[in-house]
């Protein structure tokens, strides 16, 4: 926060304090004269990116305790902005500007907070575009569109020493926590293997065909840091997850971000060692859909440990009872967690434990958002006050998100490759290429 504005408004607080009993004779309301004089920790936030993960954070914004201000509204698509701005009127008694341009709000000194929502390609260039802005930046899922951009991510964390918080909110889940640090005590004895996994019923999607840019849509912005393109129908709207490695990063960075971040945690591991995937479009044929709906990827890290992922994108069936979540080996026992709790098994598979969330936490429903988003989000509030610890810092996130752009790459190259478990740079020329994308003139990344 603005170090300067931060002053003054304590100074202007205290002084209207001193004017009158309660602030009151000064002709200002109680509700008035309670924001001037909670300013001080007050946190001016900007929210970019106003689809379908928009009502996450209805809560976490309205709640007096977070004490922060939504001031800004910004989506490249007109009827979004209108649409959004409605639906939070619901929870605030102030109505945010509404911006086309996320430059413009990170120009903004009185922007303390980012919350950015946008499409894959963005997280990384609006959350380093923010950090040098001199902002805290809550970055959703995956943080990164390629593994460089995961690198820079860490680099602007500790060269503008901002709070960047991804959002893997199930690292501040209660019923997580609580089985977590027993595996880390020891509870199943030596943890070894996670399988980490995700079941939906995606159906078809239409053909990206050349279309006439939608009203109101601002496609240059959309773009952004991507490589320029003609618009094709349906594509701003979601399914650019699905149309190629433009702007999305596949399911893999879609969803299995959260329960391999899981695995990862559980495991206490880094950075892989080798990687082999088998994944393929295996349903509706003929629709729109480019990349893979199903993949089977192995990660295998130092000391013996692995993760694996199941990954369905287009196919319900609930192999592990569940339509997401994480199983945990250990050498004396098992642990079965998800968003509605966790079971613990002894080596006999009887089940010892039976923690269940009273949670409302999304599965596999798009946007979503519940209780743990709401702890996560408030957890990122307090991390920039110094109240809190972070839940996950960037590094988490990244090297979790680096799980999936490592799959993807297997993927895309066809072919299985070690990993150097130092630093997750992989050791194959040809998948190496990959590390990085190809950025529009005047977006290229900043160098760390």
């Amino acid at each position: 926060m603005d170090t300067s504005r931060r002053d003054f408004i304590k100074k202007a607080a205290l002084t209207t304090a001193g004017l009158s009993v309660g602030g009151l004779a000064t002709g200002m309301s109680a509700k008035s004269y309670a924001r001037i004089i909670g300013s001080n920790e007050r946190l001016n936030v900007a929210i970019a990116g106003l689809g379908r993960r928009l009502g996450a954070y209805y809560e976490p914004i309205s709640l007096k305790s977070s004490n922060v201000e939504l001031v800004y509204m910004c989506d490249v698509m007109k009827k979004q902005r209108e649409d959004a701005v409605k639906k939070f009127s619901k929870y605030i008694d102030y109505t945010p500007k509404l911006e086309n341009d996320i430059r413009k709000v990170i120009a903004d000194k009185n922007v303390d907070v980012l919350i950015n929502a946008t499409p894959d390609h963005w997280h990384a260039p609006g959350t380093w575009l923010a950090a040098q802005g001199g902002k805290h930046v809550y970055v959703e899922k995956p943080c990164s569109h390629n593994p460089r951009e995961g690198e820079i991510l860490m680099g602007c964390q500790k060269k503008y020493g901002k709070i960047i918080q991804m959002g893997n909110q199930q690292r501040s889940s209660v019923e997580t926590i609580d089985i977590i640090e027993q595996i880390h005590d020891g509870v199943i004895g030596k943890p070894f293997k996670a399988v980490a996994f995700y079941a939906n019923n995606r159906g078809e999607v239409p053909k990206a065909k050349k279309a006439p840019v939608p009203d109101g849509l601002d496609w240059d912005l959309f773009q952004g840091p991507a490589p320029r393109t003609d618009y094709t129908h349906d594509t701003w709207d979601y399914n650019w997850h699905w149309y190629g490695w433009t702007y999305g990063t596949a399911e893999t960075g879609n969803n299995a971000t959260h329960e391999l971040d899981v695995a990862r945690w559980a495991l206490q591991v880094e950075y892989p060692e080798h990687v082999q995937v088998e994944a393929a479009k295996r349903y509706f044929a003929e629709d729109g859909w480019l990349v893979y709906d199903t993949m089977d990827a192995t990660f295998r890290f130092p000391g013996d440990k692995i993760i694996t992922w199941d990954g369905k994108s287009r196919n319900g069936y609930k192999t592990y009872g569940s339509d997401r979540g994480t199983i945990i080996y250990g050498s004396n026992g098992t642990v079965y967690v998800d968003r509605d709790g966790y079971k613990l098994f002894n080596r006999d598979g009887k089940v010892i434990k039976d923690s269940k969330s009273t949670g409302s936490e999304a599965g596999t429903a798009l946007g979503g958002g519940g209780d743990m988003t709401t702890r996560h989000v408030v957890n990122f509030f307090e991390a920039i006050r110094g109240k809190a610890k972070q839940a996950s810092t960037i590094d988490d996130g990244a090297k979790s998100t680096l799980l999936c752009h490592l799959a993807n790459i297997s993927y895309r190259v066809n072919k299985p490759f070690d990993v150097d478990s130092s630093n997750g740079h992989i050791r194959d020329k040809e998948a190496m290429k990959l590390w990085s994308r190809e950025y529009a003139k005047g977006w290229e990344p900043p160098v760390m």
